[in-house]
């Protein structure tokens, strides 16, 4: 069974009625090499231009034979991530990429979108509804009880990974950040604003850093998706409203989706450089880098578009950052032969193609390094959505389900994640899209009890204490007769939960 699905994959819709809500799912003066002042104006695109990065040798900028090359081929440098060798540029020449790639120091060069900038596309995810009044007022009632947050009765995964028993013991420490790399984070937001990390957030959508003051909140028209899953990861523990894994740690937004929605490679190459210079601990990317769901090594626009951020993901880890991404929402299995796309490339015109998911990947989810996640629903079984895969998932973490899948106890009402949501408000959505943040927050409660431990240190603990969970076989979650997914490997290395579901109270007496 594959669950529906909207334009962006990493959170999912619901259909109407099954929930409460609908669902959505640089160091100081050195983020890029300095340019010339003719290249550095990032001049409006006209109809036909396209954006590009061109990857030269990591540790050099550009060459002048490279600068020259680029110029004639008809381009206009936007900026340039020296230290990991990848050139942002803007061109209305079709052929520049072919072009560049006959370049002496050029080693791959490649489009970023098929659509002309600005993009074209106008389709939206849509809005998660706001908690109802209602049950609010209930939530509140039963969380006083228990000398919760007021809406922390609502929160069955907090339970379910065992975070209000790690927050008895430690909230985190307020020298951990963790990046959400999203659609942009209301630090306003009255959970948000207590624990938000000014200095490490930035707007990266252009592909270079806007530090302009706000610059990373979403637009009231844009998806509030990023603010969700940064009160996931950090809501404070105030009084307030929800309660996050990591309520102690600091959160930071780095926007990299265009005003439609789009994480194109250049703005999420940028986010992880930014994230990289600026002391960020872990990173969160809940998406997956558009234009391409898959990006086949064997296409040389696509290949240029793997590399670019693989180098950017891997500096980030080679600075500290442990990278953490969602697994895609269309229950795929991730490890089989062949794979039919029918959304790439998303904002021009789709059309089915059959890919192998071990030459063809989902960036940043698929890179070396990033720890993979898989959702979880209320019950503990695989979320009827989350794309699974021995050996590619990591670990497994609640993302929510359809209600009528997986049922939480009460006094929770909905089997989704309860989030925050711009303006002040809280709201639900499912998706790996909400399973990745749970890992994020649990990534940053054991970098707080062990605040030396490199990236590769953390990763080990993460799986070391995650709760081993077997296959579930027969999986039939919706109870039609029919098998719904394979789940293959042990009870502690296997497709749809990887090393186990996390930990956050090992994350925190370990």
């Amino acid at each position: 069974m594959t669950a529906p699905h909207p334009r962006h994959r990493r959170a999912l819709a619901i259909p109407a009625g099954l929930a409460v809500a609908a669902s959505l799912a640089f160091l100081p003066g050195t983020p890029a090499a300095a340019v010339p002042a003719a290249e550095a104006a990032s001049p409006a695109a006209d109809a036909t231009s396209l954006s590009y990065v061109v990857n030269v040798s990591p540790g050099h900028g550009p060459s002048a034979t490279v600068r020259r090359a680029i110029a004639k081929a008809g381009g206009t440098i936007v900026t340039s991530y020296d230290r990991i060798g990848v050139v942002v540029v803007h061109s209305a020449n079709p052929d520049f990429a072919k072009t560049l790639r006959k370049v002496r120091g050029v080693q791959s060069a490649g489009a970023t979108r098929t659509a002309p900038l600005p993009s074209a596309a106008t389709t939206d995810t849509g809005a998660p509804q706001v908690l109802g009044a209602e049950e609010l007022a209930a939530a509140k009632a039963a969380a006083k009880a228990e000398g919760q947050d007021p809406l922390e009765s609502l929160q069955w995964d907090l339970p379910a990974i065992k975070a209000d028993k790690a927050h008895e013991k430690s909230l985190g420490s307020k020298k951990v950040t963790v990046a959400v790399i999203d659609t942009g984070v209301d630090d306003t937001h009255p959970d948000i604003a207590p624990n938000f990390d000014r200095q490490a957030s930035v707007n990266c959508v252009a592909g270079k850093p806007d530090t302009a003051d706000g610059a990373w909140r979403p637009s009231a028209a844009e998806s509030p998706h990023g603010t969700h899953v940064a009160g996931e990861i950090a809501a404070a523990k105030n009084g307030v409203g929800m309660t996050g894994v990591a309520p102690g740690v600091k959160v930071a937004g780095i926007k990299v989706s265009n005003p439609d929605g789009f994480f194109y490679t250049e703005a999420v190459v940028c986010g992880f450089m930014w994230a990289a210079e600026h002391g960020v601990d872990v990173t969160n990317n809940s998406y997956y880098t558009d234009p391409w769901y898959f990006n086949c090594k064997d296409d040389p626009d696509q290949k240029a578009l793997v590399e670019a951020v693989s180098r950017a993901s891997g500096y980030a880890e080679k600075k500290g950052a442990v990278n953490v991404a969602a697994a895609g929402n269309e229950n795929y299995d991730l490890t089989s032969d062949e794979i039919t796309d029918p959304s790439s490339p998303n904002d021009t015109t789709p059309g089915d193609r059959t890919v192998d998911p071990s030459k063809c990947l989902d960036i940043p989810t698929q890179l070396p390094g990033v720890v993979t996640v898989a959702a979880t629903g209320a019950k503990g079984l695989k979320s009827s959505f989350s794309n699974y895969g021995r050996g590619v998932i990591d670990i497994a973490a609640p993302g929510g389900d359809s209600t009528a899948y997986q049922t939480p106890e009460p006094p929770a009402t909905s089997g989704l994640i309860l989030g925050t949501l711009p303006g002040g408000k809280w709201g639900y959505m499912a998706g790996t899209s909400m399973a990745s943040p749970h890992v994020a927050g649990v990534a940053a409660l054991i970098k707080s009890t062990h605040p030396y431990a490199s990236p590769a240190m953390v990763k080990a603990l993460l799986y070391a204490e995650a709760d081993a969970t077997a296959c579930t076989t027969p999986y039939d979650i919706d109870g039609d007769g029919k098998v719904d997914a394979v789940c293959e490997g042990p009870k502690n290395r296997n497709g749809f939960y990887g090393w186990g579901m996390a930990d956050a109270l090992d994350a925190v007496t370990w």
